[in-house]
C-alpha cells in the first residue's frame, strides 16, 4: 500500500516534537528470549537517566530482581495499558505471530513503538500496520539491529566513488548451527502455523532475517516497489515445518541481483557476511561484528565500525526529529520477501543420507554435507540448490534440464539450456552431471571459484568481442582480465520432431544480434559394463564475417582455452596423460590424439569414500588443436580452438569439430586407455 501524499510516511513521522523534561518512559511486551536482550539494553539506558522501565507484562514473570523496583509487572498488554502507566514508547519482543495484533493495540494506546523483526507474519498485516501507524502519527522502529551500523555509510560511499567499480551483484551467506534443543524451545519454533495463525520462522525470516534485511538497504530497496522479483528454494532437515537451509533470490527493480544463501545446519557457526560483487573488487560486510573488508586493485584492507542503538536513534527521533535508521516503511522490501516465503510450498526435506548428525540427544545438531561449499556456489552464481543440481534439491524443471543418452532407463547425462543463469556467466546449453555406468558423477558446474564453468559443452571467450564464455574478459591492450558487460547467450532452438541427437543453436551478441548458427550433435555408446563412450560434434555457421578468439589470442601466452570444454567435480590422487606426456606441466598446450584423466570422484567425509573414474578425450579429427589442462586450481579439459591465433570465418563459412570421451569406472592404466582408444 502506498501511503497518500497528504499523509506521513507510516511508521516514520511522530506528530510533533516531544519536549521532555525527564527520561522517557517505556513498557516492554516480552521479558524472555530476545525480551532479555532488551532488558540489559534498557538497563544502560536506565543508568545514563535517558528512560525509565515502567512496566513490562510477559505471561511468564521475570524472575525476582531481573528488574528495577519500580516497574509494574501484568500478565499481558491488555492489563498494561489499563494500568495507567502512560508509556512514550512500548517495545514489543514476543513470538513473530503475536506482533501484529500487540503493535496495533500499542498504536491504538497513543505511544510510540519499537517492533522486533520481522515485523510481522504476512504481507497483509503489514499493510494494515502501515495504515494504523499513518492513521495514529505514531512512529515505528523495527528491530533490525544491523541497520544501525555506521558501516553503512562507509558501504554507501564507497559504492558512490567506485571503489569496486560498477555494482553488479549482492549475495548474503549465513551458516549457523541450531540443535534439536532450539526447535523445542516454544510451541512456535520453526512452525509455518500454529493454531491456524501465520508464524513463518524460517531461516530466511527470523535467526538469519538481518541478513536478507541488510543486503536490501545496501542495495537501496525498502518499499514493496523496489523489488521486481523474489523466488525461493526452500529445505529442511530437522524435524519442523519451516526452513533451515534455503536459497533466496531477489531482483530489484533496478535489476540488481541479491542472493542470499542460509542455513542453520552447518559444521560450525560463522558470522553470516554481505558479499557486494563489484566489475573492479569486492566488499565483505560481515553484519554482526560491523566489520567491512574491501579488495580492489589497491590491495585489501578492513575496517571496523560502531553501531548506533535502535532505541537510542527511535528516542532521539523522537525529541528533535532525526531519521530513524528502521522505519516501518523502509520494511516493505523485506515483507515481500516474508511473504514469498510465506506462500511458498513447504520445505523440502533433506535425505538422511546427506546428512551427518553431531552431538547427543538434544544438544544434537545436524550438518547437511557440503553445505559450505553449496552456499558460496549460490551466491557466486546467483543460483538456487535446485539449479546447482545438489543431489538433495528439487529437480530442475524439465525444460531447463533434460536427461537424455539413456541407458537401462536411467539418464548417462542432463543436457541443461542455461536460459535462466545469470547474464554474467554468458547462458548457454551444456551437459551436467555426466554420469559413469557405476553411477559416479565426472562433471561439474557454477563451482564457486569460476561459477561460469559449466559441465560439458562448447564455449569461446571472443567472439567480434562478445564474450561466450563467461566472467571476466581478456583484453590484449589492458594485458590483464577485465569486467566488461559484454556477455552473449548460446540459445538452444526448440527441437523438431525427428531430432534426438541433433539440434540447433544461436550465438547471439550482447544486443541480441546472431553471430553464429551452430548444429551440435550428441550420441553415446556402451561398450561393456564400466565403459560408455560420448560424442560431440558441433558445426560452427558465420551468420556474419567473425573472429573466433580465446585469452590465448588475444595475449594472455598459455591461456588458449575456448571451444570443447569439460570442468571436473573435486576429486583426488588425479593422474592426467597423453601417449607421450605425464602431468599437467606436460600435457597443457601439448597436441596428442588422446588425454586421460584418472582420480577417485565423489567423496563425502563421513558419508561415503570416494569412487575411482576414467575419462579418455579424443583430439577432434578435423584439427590439431592443443590441449587445455588444469590440475592446480581447479580440474579441467579443454581442446583449444584458439590457442594462440584467432580463427576467422566469413559470412556463410563452417568450422567442425568432433570428439569423443569415454566415461569409465575404474583407474585405467596408460596401456588400457591405448587399447580403448584404438578399439574405436
Amino acid at each position: 500500500m502506498e501511503t497518500p501524499p497528504t499523509q506521513p510516511a507510516a511508521g516514520t513521522t511522530a506528530p510533533a516534537t516531544v519536549h521532555r523534561t525527564g527520561p522517557a518512559r517505556i513498557a516492554l511486551i516480552g521479558v524472555h528470549g530476545f525480551g532479555a536482550h532488551h532488558l540489559k539494553n534498557l538497563d544502560r539506558l536506565i543508568q545514563a537517566g535517558a528512560v525509565e522501565l515502567v512496566a513490562v507484562a510477559d505471561p511468564n514473570p521475570p524472575s525476582p530482581g531481573a528488574l528495577p523496583d519500580s516497574t509494574a509487572v501484568h500478565p499481558d498488554l491488555q492489563s498494561l495499558l489499563a494500568g495507567n502507566h502512560s508509556p512514550d514508547v512500548v517495545v514489543v519482543a514476543t513470538p513473530i505471530q503475536t506482533h501484529a495484533p500487540l503493535a496495533l493495540a500499542t498504536l491504538a494506546s497513543g505511544a510510540d513503538l519499537y517492533l522486533e523483526k520481522p515485523p510481522v507474519a504476512s504481507l497483509a498485516d503489514f499493510r494494515q500496520l502501515q495504515e494504523a501507524a499513518a492513521a495514529s502519527g505514531r512512529s515505528v522502529q523495527i528491530g533490525f539491529q544491523s541497520l544501525g551500523s555506521q558501516a553503512l555509510a562507509a558501504i554507501d560511499k564507497l559504492l558512490r566513488e567506485g571503489t569496486i567499480g560498477t555494482l553488479q551483484g549482492i549475495g548474503a551467506t549465513g551458516r549457523w548451527v541450531r540443535d534439536r534443543a532450539y526447535y523445542k524451545r516454544s510451541r512456535w519454533a520453526g512452525k509455518r502455523s500454529l493454531d491456524g495463525v501465520d508464524v513463518v520462522d524460517g531461516v530466511a525470516t527470523n535467526p538469519l532475517a538481518h541478513a536478507i534485511a541488510t543486503a536490501l538497504r545496501i542495495a537501496g530497496a525498502r518499499t514493496v516497489d523496489d523489488v521486481a522479483s523474489v523466488e525461493t528454494d526452500l529445505y529442511r532437515v530437522n524435524d519442523i515445518e519451516a526452513d533451515d537451509t534455503s536459497v533466496i533470490r531477489i531482483r530489484t527493480a533496478a535489476g540488481l541481483p541479491i542472493t542470499c544463501a542460509l542455513t542453520l545446519c552447518a559444521s560450525e557457526s560463522v558470522e553470516p557476511y554481505i558479499t557486494l560483487q563489484g566489475s573492479e573488487g569486492t566488499a565483505v560486510f560481515h553484519y554482526t561484528e560491523d566489520r567491512l573488508h574491501v579488495s580492489n586493485a589497491d590491495g585489501e584492507h578492513s575496517q571496523e565500525f560502531s553501531r548506533d542503538d535502535l532505541m537510542e536513534n527511535l528516542l532521539e527521533h523522537l525529541a528533535t526529529g532525526t531519521e530513524l535508521t528502521s522505519p516501518l516503511s523502509a520494511s516493505g522490501a523485506f515483507m515481500l520477501v516474508l511473504e514469498a516465503v510465506r506462500t511458498a510450498e513447504p520445505p523440502v526435506p533433506i535425505g538422511a543420507g546427506h546428512v551427518l548428525w553431531e552431538g547427543d540427544g538434544d544438544a544434537a545438531h545436524a550438518v547437511v554435507a557440503g553445505i559450505e561449499d553449496a552456499l558460496e556456489r549460490a551466491i557466486r552464481a546467483h543460483a538456487t540448490f535446485s539449479e546447482l543440481a545438489l543431489p538433495w534439491a528439487r529437480p530442475a524443471d524439465h525444460a531447463e534440464a533434460s536427461p537424455l543418452l539413456h541407458t537401462g532407463g536411467r539418464p548417462l547425462a542432463v543436457q541443461r539450456t542455461g536460459a535462466g543463469l545469470n547474464a554474467g556467466l554468458s547462458p548457454r546449453p551444456y551437459l551436467h552431471p555426466v554420469i559413469t555406468l557405476g553411477g559416479t558423477v565426472v562433471t561439474d558446474h557454477l563451482p564457486a571459484d569460476h561459477p561460469w564453468h559449466l559441465g560439458a559443452g562448447f564455449a569461446l571467450q571472443d567472439v567480434n568481442g562478445t564474450n561466450f564464455w563467461g566472467g571476466r574478459t581478456y583484453l590484449g591492450d589492458a594485458g590483464a582480465y577485465v569486467s566488461r558487460q559484454d556477455h552473449g547467450r548460446i540459445e538452444l532452438l526448440p527441437a523438431n520432431a525427428d531430432e534426438t541427437d541433433t539440434r540447433q543453436l544461436r550465438w547471439l551478441s550482447t544486443d541480441g544480434q546472431p553471430l553464429l548458427a551452430e548444429q551440435r550433435t550428441l550420441s553415446r555408446e556402451i561398450l561393456g559394463e564400466r565403459v560408455w563412450r560420448l560424442d560431440l560434434g558441433t558445426e560452427l555457421t558465420a551468420v556474419v564475417d567473425v573472429s573466433l578468439g580465446s585469452p590465448g589470442s588475444n595475449g594472455a601466452a598459455g591461456s588458449g582455452y575456448g571451444g570443447f570444454f569439460w570442468r571436473l567435480p573435486a576429486c583426488s590422487g588425479a593422474r592426467i596423460f597423453t601417449p607421450d606426456a605425464e602431468g599437467e606441466p606436460a600435457v597443457h598446450g601439448s597436441v596428442a590424439p588422446w588425454l586421460a584423466w584418472t582420480a577417485s570422484f565423489g567423496e563425502v567425509p563421513g558419508i561415503r569414500s570416494g569412487q575411482p573414474a576414467s575419462l579418455v578425450f579424443s583430439a577432434p579429427a578435423e584439427a590439431a588443436d592443443p590441449w587445455f589442462v588444469r590440475r592446480s586450481g581447479y580440474p579441467a579439459v579443454g581442446s583449444a580452438l584458439a590457442w594462440d591465433r584467432p580463427v576467422t570465418l566469413a559470412a556463410g563459412e563452417s568450422l567442425r569439430r568432433s570428439l569423443s570421451v569415454w566415461v569409465c569406472d575404474g583407474e585405467l592404466s596408460p596401456a588400457a586407455v591405448a587399447s580403448l582408444v584404438a578399439s574405436a
